[in-house]
């Protein structure tokens, strides 16, 4: 008889980890989100530049003006300037991302902090993974747009009638993919701030957010918001005076922009319960009217990180609408009241375009708006099965999750509006103050706000299909899984 001698498997616990286990958090739910996001805004960034290039490069092939390149820097300053809205939009919409993920980590980072893990190494893991998506979706977008750009060129040199041989491939496109990696990094980390305050006791629970309670007491974030509310206010009307007086003014009121909305940003938690509480009554008075309203507000860091997403993105599109009409309405007032068909013209295809890029940006904030709530809805797994346990149907809480929806976009798309038609109007008059205007040819100039009614309505009905859009995945989720089942997660 042959002995023979097994020996025994190391327990699952001991043995190594799967090569692909240290990405799995890869598959968690939102990383896919945040690569296209980053994917979305290294594109926007690379063709932004190419555009810049070749526009430069079909100047220098004319004789007439190809040694004027006045035209070629206002654009290359322009693309900047989109190319830096977008990054922070993209950062906005990350941090909000990563710190819902960690509101829906809070039972695991917990449980290793009750294990002997620091706040910190938990907070730089989180970084490190920000670092990573933002790489891929950086990559990703260099190459499809580069590759596009490539295949591009061909078609634009026969359109426009001028053989430019510009080279797409240049160091400087990496600029965006670089600053998209960075930028999800750093948005990563400060959306993981909220790993510093989870205790080892919260392993009992599961997603924690702050109630409005807890976020009244934060004075360090309130202070910082007014601040630089009361600073971007004293730019803009800096921006104003000074454009009375030469159009870079127009440079000031920007910055000023970006400090007050920032501040909004800040401040979100303490705007947007107010903003809701008020939107909340225009639902009715059902079960679910009133449980997507409470929703809403009990828990309102939830609902700014995904209303102030759809507030930047209508913001911005009406900020540029009002801006163009604002300047056609004072063209047409000095011309007697008889517009000028040729600069109606121009201002439209510029408008047109302009509001075309900035859409990018609202599409980033529109992934973002899907992504959180779907992102709510799974953390509120067991929330939900009790509600169905209690003898909620599943109309009742798709109907609920489809409400909550419309009350953040409803809300934000009213803020949005209101921003962009004050935000257009100081930039219009920050940069046409100062233009001598018929008959009288007086400087200063009072531009007076104009309101474009089509790209305003657009605005509406995109927002009303986006509402719809977010809602279809949560709604399934909501639905898909059995009270007990949900209650026992």
């Amino acid at each position: 008889m042959t002995a023979t001698t097994t020996v025994p498997a190391r327990p699952a616990a001991l043995s190594e980890p799967a090569p692909s286990s240290r990405f799995s958090w890869l598959r968690e739910r939102g990383m896919g989100a945040t690569v296209l996001v980053a994917a979305i805004s290294t594109a926007f960034g690379v063709v932004l530049l190419s555009a810049t290039g070749y526009i430069a490069a079909v100047f220098r092939a004319n004789e007439e003006y190809g040694d004027s390149g006045t035209m070629a820097a206002v654009i290359g300053i322009l693309s900047i300037i989109l190319l830096a809205v977008a990054v922070y939009v993209a950062a906005i919409v990350t941090a909000n991302t990563f710190a819902t993920i960690i509101a829906g980590r809070t039972r695991r980072i917990a449980l290793l902090r009750l294990i002997g893990a620091t706040a910190r190494s938990q907070r730089t893991e989180v970084a490190r993974q920000g670092f990573i998506v933002g790489a891929i979706g950086a990559i990703v977008g260099l190459v499809v747009a580069t590759v596009g750009t490539v295949v591009a060129i061909p078609f634009l040199d026969r359109l426009v009638g001028v053989a430019t041989d510009y080279a797409v491939l240049q160091p400087a496109l990496l600029l965006p993919a670089v600053s998209v990696a960075l930028t999800t990094w750093a948005a990563a980390w400060a959306g993981s701030r909220r790993v510093l305050t989870v205790t080892p006791l919260q392993a009992l629970g599961g997603s924690v957010e702050q109630t409005h309670d807890e976020l009244a007491h934060r004075r360090g974030r309130n202070g910082a918001s007014l601040t630089l509310g009361i600073i971007g206010v004293a730019l803009m009307v800096g921006g104003i005076l000074l454009g009375m007086l030469s159009p870079i003014g127009v440079v000031v009121a920007f910055f000023g922009g970006l400090f007050s909305f920032t501040g909004v940003t800040l401040g979100a938690t303490a705007i947007m319960p107010r903003l809701l509480h008020a939107t909340g009554r225009l639902f009715g008075d059902s079960v679910t009217a009133r449980l997507a309203a409470q929703n809403a507000i009990r828990y309102p860091e939830r609902s700014s990180r995904m209303a102030i997403g759809v507030v930047m993105g209508v913001a911005l599109v009406v900020m540029f609408a009002v801006a163009s009409e604002s300047a056609k309405s004072l063209v047409t007032a000095s011309g007697g009241g008889t517009p000028d068909v040729a600069f109606e013209q121009m201002m439209d295809s510029f408008s047109t375009v302009m509001m075309s890029l900035v859409a990018v940006s609202a599409v980033i904030a529109a992934v973002g708006l899907v992504n959180l709530l779907t992102i709510g809805v799974v953390q509120r797994r067991r929330e939900l099965g009790l509600l169905r346990a209690l003898g909620l149907t599943s109309p009742q809480i798709r109907r609920m999750v489809l409400i909550e929806a419309a009350h953040v976009t409803v809300t934000s798309l009213v803020f949005g509006l209101a921003l962009g038609i004050a935000y257009g109007w100081v930039a219009a008059q920050s940069l046409l103050g100062s233009v001598a205007m018929p008959p009288l040819w007086m400087s200063p100039t009072f531009v007076a706000p104009a309101i474009p009614w089509l790209p305003v309505v657009i605005v509406i009905v995109a927002t009303a299909a986006l509402t719809l859009v977010a809602a279809v995945v949560p709604t399934r989720i909501a639905t898909r899984t059995a009270p007990v089942e949900a209650l026992a997660d």
